[in-house]
């Protein structure tokens, strides 16, 4: 059953309309367009082009529909060019040509619109609280290593140390900004284009705004040659979601990292790990280098969905029908990799050991050092100076700075104190650093406690 045959003496070819179909991919879309069908015929009837009896009949016949998808007994035709053919040509199968009537002033332009619309924003959702079960075991895990001092970095080179529950929580500030930018996206997307039928709007007299309140939107689109043509809500999430897979893919890094024989600090769950065809002794971060490598797939989605929109006139054209596989893919990709990450986190366990080990060489309290002159009374760059000469003499020595003697310390200031020597401790240091964001224990806890009451509000 073909939508639009009437203007056509002849039939299209047969490779070009499986080139055109849709339907393997938009039929994941089903949920959004029954409904959407069901409020139409609903509004129809209240606007007199449908009975209140037609109105039921056409809601019982999608109540089956849904069934049918639902239990996968539902069967495609050849001739389902999109998932609004394939509903449409099953209610005409289940109630008789009155179902046609549920087509009367509405378009397919609008109501894809409305279903992918209605799609990013029940998607969003389920990807916020997807992101709010990985903070919760990034949170979690920081709590558990409030005692646990690590080497913190700047040119992956050992910078200055801190607690690993304040690295831990810096991907929790990460994904909370994601989950304010899904909630953009959902806001975007939450305009009623149904109603502006294929670029002009409705001649029925329908009830608009009863309409999107009946479908979850909280207003209607106010332009119908936008409506219908606008696809940026579907970039908002795309672009949410390659921010996402960045902030995921900086995690997997971390964490491979951490579990390399180089840094020994972290051990993988068996279950989020695999192993060596070859070589028996390998434990591998397979979770965490896939949602790394997967990143990349949903940049290009996001370059595949402005690159589509880009030279687009007004308002409708067919070139929309490549929206729905890059968000689709950015969608499900997105969704498998959270969960990928919570389970990897959730699993991970830390070497004290190790990370005592590390948190004790590099110089990393170097700066320790200088503030402390600073606060003796000298300017810093000239702290700076003595202290860079006493790591000069450290490393030619083959020693650290809390191997120094109070002796050895006076020989490069007199301002070097024996109390300098408490000022070397990686410990120490992390805990000088209690300003509001610090890395010192009373700081990071409350870090730990802002953030359950942020994942817990919503």
């Amino acid at each position: 059953m073909k939508m639009w045959g009437g203007r056509f003496d002849g039939e299209p070819d047969a490779g070009f309309m499986q080139f055109s179909s849709s339907i393997s991919f938009d039929v994941r879309l089903y949920p959004y367009d029954i409904e959407c069908t069901r409020a139409w015929a609903e509004a129809l009837a209240g606007a007199g082009v449908l009975s209140t009896d037609e109105s039921r009949t056409v809601s019982g016949a999608l109540d089956s529909v849904k069934e049918e998808f639902d239990s996968g007994a539902f069967k495609l035709s050849p001739d389902d060019e999109d998932i609004h053919t394939a509903i449409e040509r099953r209610l005409v199968e289940l109630i008789g040509s009155e179902a046609g009537k549920v087509r009367t002033g509405r378009s397919r332009n609008d109501q894809v619109a409305t279903d992918t619309r209605m799609f990013v924003m029940d998607h969003c959702a389920r990807l916020a609280a997807g992101i709010r079960r990985l903070q919760t075991a990034l949170v979690d895990k920081a709590a558990d290593s409030l005692d646990i001092v690590v080497p913190g970095h700047t040119h992956l080179q050992q910078a200055q140390p801190v607690l690993l529950a304040h690295v831990l929580l810096a991907f929790v500030q990460m994904l909370e900004r994601d989950a304010a930018l899904l909630n953009g996206a959902s806001k975007a997307a939450d305009s009623l284009p149904l109603g502006s039928g294929a670029l002009a709007g409705t001649t029925i007299d329908v009830d608009r705004e009863a309409l999107a309140d009946r479908l979850g939107f909280s207003g209607v689109s106010a332009n119908s040659l936008d409506a219908v043509g606008d696809r940026d809500f579907a970039c908002d999430m795309v672009y949410a979601l390659a921010m996402v897979m960045v902030h995921l893919s900086r995690l997997s890094e971390q964490v491979i990292l951490w579990a390399s024989a180089e840094w020994g600090l972290a051990e993988l769950g068996e279950a989020w790990s695999t192993g060596s065809s070859l070589m028996p002794q390998k434990k591998n971060p397979d979770s965490a280098e896939l949602v790394r490598g997967k990143t990349g797939r949903i940049v290009g989605d996001l370059l595949a969905l402005l690159t589509t929109l880009k030279g687009l006139p007004l308002s409708y054209n067919r070139d929309l029908q490549e929206d729905k596989e890059p968000l689709f893919d950015a969608v499900d990709t997105a969704s498998a990799s959270i969960e990928v990450m919570a389970g990897t986190v959730a699993t991970l366990t830390f070497d004290r050991e190790r990370a005592a080990s590390l948190a004790a060489g590099g110089f990393m309290t170097a700066t320790d050092l200088a503030d402390y002159l600073a606060e003796k009374g000298l300017q810093f760059p000239e702290a700076h100076g003595i202290v860079g000469r006493i790591v000069t003499y450290c490393i030619a020595q083959g020693k650290g700075l809390g191997d120094l003697s109070a002796d050895e310390m006076l020989e490069f200031s007199e301002l070097l104190g024996p109390d300098a020597l408490e000022w070397t401790a990686a410990e120490a240091s992390a805990g000088r650093r209690a300003c509001t964001g610090g890395t010192a224990p009373e700081a990071v806890a409350r870090q730990i406690a802002l953030a359950r009451e942020m994942i817990a509000g919503d």
